[in-house]
């Protein structure tokens, strides 16, 4: 990888939120390298040059001051050196990392202003507007989310959402005795949306290419008239179905000897903020397994067999838990073909305007942000008002779960939306549930067979792993990153604190309860993720981490107790 010798505006940005991020999880003991004197604390690199550091994240005690001009290459000659040599291959994988999210960050500066300005002359990007906002927002703590590995400029341009892309989906028919997946649902009211799977004799349907390139409407299409308009030999349709492929997942798909690639493309979509998650129209969104890797290495967007299955298993063991005002996906009809790149999920969504909560933070065309925009509508332009009916709506669901059913979401930024329209209160919409954490003795104790998930980890009886899900995931991403990039840090902490503690105040002394409040609103410091350690940086085997998604190690202060006096904003890389 060649070393840059122009010095861009995202350059400085991107370094120094992967300094932070390896001084947040004190990779190679770089901790032990802060100083304090009368001149202030500092952060002295391996080859001797002292970078100030300062308040100013919710997530850690100190981050590069914001003057200090950073290389990337010079954090990553650090990083060489504080590494132990069995990282040496994650430590280079990581600079391959960082070195694709600059050029990603790069080439967005160089094109956000004419995507705001195509997503303010309306229809644009649809129904996923929001979602391609939500894109213009950096991760609150993983340094290099912009990366997604191995792809090229031409292939972010055509595929990554914060381009406001659209594209055709491609075809590949696969043998029906290899094709597992949920039983159809009923389709009350008609189809929904362009997209509904086709009866084909096996449990889980298929989808199928109707005669103008789109999918089919229905459930009474002839499967071989599809296989024609996918340019494949009719009679193929007697022993295969066809999968929905992305085209960036065709090359590997290519390579699976018992499938049969397409010629013909199918429906065009436009990617959501997960990308490999594309949307047919406002209410239908289609997932697809993705030959890349995005928040580390070892983060594949491949779909394993049984994943879809066990989220779906996770969406009806959550509708036996229903809370006030909280929506779920119907994310019951999916197959797979038992290999990571063949597999498909249709997601339905309730009606309403969704704005992902990731989106809140993200500028708009005329300027602004998404939350000032939703707060104009209904709260007067009150954003706190606006983040008081959000916080009291995630914390109450969320706290309910945990203490009375003992069942964590990893519902993050990205899987939590707003669901507005109307005079109504505002609505919490969840969606792709696989990574939920469950209690079996909670689910029993609470009357609630305990889902045969496939994946084991999903299943535990800690309550501080519990918990650790709680505060990583509810706590930090999906409440604490948009009040403190939205509000003053002191109001952010204030209100954070009085709708947690108002969420807790039912359960009294219940001892799950009792565990949220020690490790929340009274802990001395708050647990954080290990991300780029467990991600890239090093080896499972010497981890020991069973989910990269799960592996913590670090902590930073209690903002709920001492909150921060100014926050720098770190979470929005806009167009300098």
């Amino acid at each position: 990888m060649s070393v840059r010798t122009a010095l861009t505006a995202r350059e400085p940005y991107l370094a120094a939120r992967v300094l932070d991020c390896l001084l947040r999880e004190n990779y190679g003991g770089l901790a032990g390298r802060v100083t304090r004197s009368k001149d202030g604390v500092a952060l002295v690199l391996p080859a001797g040059r002292r970078i100030r550091l300062t308040p100013g994240s919710p997530f850690q005690d100190f981050v590069v001051a914001p003057e200090e001009r950073l290389r990337l290459e010079e954090v990553l000659s650090a990083l060489r050196e504080i590494a132990p040599a069995a990282d040496a291959p994650g430590v280079e994988a990581f600079a391959r990392e960082c070195h694709e999210a600059l050029r990603a960050l790069d080439l967005h500066a160089a094109r956000s202003g004419e995507i705001l300005e195509r997503l303010g002359r309306g229809p644009g990007a649809g129904a996923v507007r929001y979602e391609t906002l939500a894109a213009f927002v950096d991760h609150p703590v993983y340094p290099t989310a912009r990366c997604k590995s191995g792809l090229t400029d031409e292939d972010l341009t055509a595929y990554a959402p914060e381009f406001a892309p659209s594209f055709e989906l491609r075809w590949a028919a696969v043998p029906a005795d290899r094709v597992a997946g949920a039983p159809l649902p009923p389709a009350p009211g008609g189809p929904a949306g362009r997209l509904m799977p086709e009866r084909t004799g096996d449990p889980a349907g298929s989808l199928v290419p109707g005669r103008a390139g789109g999918l089919a409407a229905g459930y009474d299409a002839d499967p071989a008239e599809g296989f024609a308009a996918a340019g494949l030999p009719r009679e193929l349709a007697r022993t295969h179905v066809l999968f929905p492929v992305h085209p960036l997942t065709l090359p590997a798909v290519r390579e699976i000897p018992w499938a049969v690639p397409a010629p013909e493309p199918g429906v065009t979509v436009r990617p959501t903020l997960s990308m490999r998650t594309v949307a047919l129209d406002g209410r239908t969104h289609l997932k697809l397994p993705l030959a890349t890797s995005t928040l580390g290495l070892r983060n594949r967007r491949s779909i394993k067999p049984g994943t879809l299955a066990d989220g779906a298993r996770a969406e009806l063991l959550l509708r036996a838990m229903p809370f006030p005002g909280v929506l779920l996906a119907d994310e019951q009809t999916h197959a797979h073909a038992g290999h990571e790149y063949l597999g498909w999920l249709v997601r339905r969504l309730p009606p309403g305007e969704a704005v992902p909560v990731a989106a809140l933070l993200a500028p708009l065309p005329g300027g602004g942000t998404v939350v000032e925009e939703l707060a104009h509508r209904r709260w007067g332009g009150d954003v706190t008002g606006l983040l008081t009916e959000y916080l009291r709506l995630l914390f109450g669901f969320a706290v309910r779960l945990l203490v009375r059913y003992g069942t964590a979401l990893e519902a993050h930024q990205q899987n939590l939306s707003l669901v507005v329209g109307g005079e109504g209160p505002v609505r919490l919409l969840v969606k792709d549930n696989d990574g939920l954490l469950t209690s079996p003795d909670r689910l029993r104790a609470a009357g609630l067979a305990v889902p045969d998930f496939s994946d084991g980890r999903m299943l535990t009886d800690d309550p501080h792993a519990l918990a650790d899900v709680f505060v990583t995931i509810t706590l930090h991403l999906a409440a604490a990153a948009p009040a403190f990039g939205a509000l003053p840090a002191p109001r952010a902490a204030g209100l954070l604190r009085e709708t947690l503690a108002e969420a807790l105040e039912p359960y009294g002394d219940d001892p799950m309860a009792r565990l949220l409040r020690a490790r929340t609103l009274d802990a001395a410091r708050l647990v954080g993720k290990s991300m780029v350690t467990a991600g890239t940086l090093v080896d499972k085997a010497r981890t020991g981490a069973r989910d990269v998604n799960k592996f913590y190690g670090t902590s930073g202060p209690n903002y709920l107790r001492h909150p921060p006096q100014a926050i720098r904003p770190v979470t929005t890389q806009r167009t300098p």
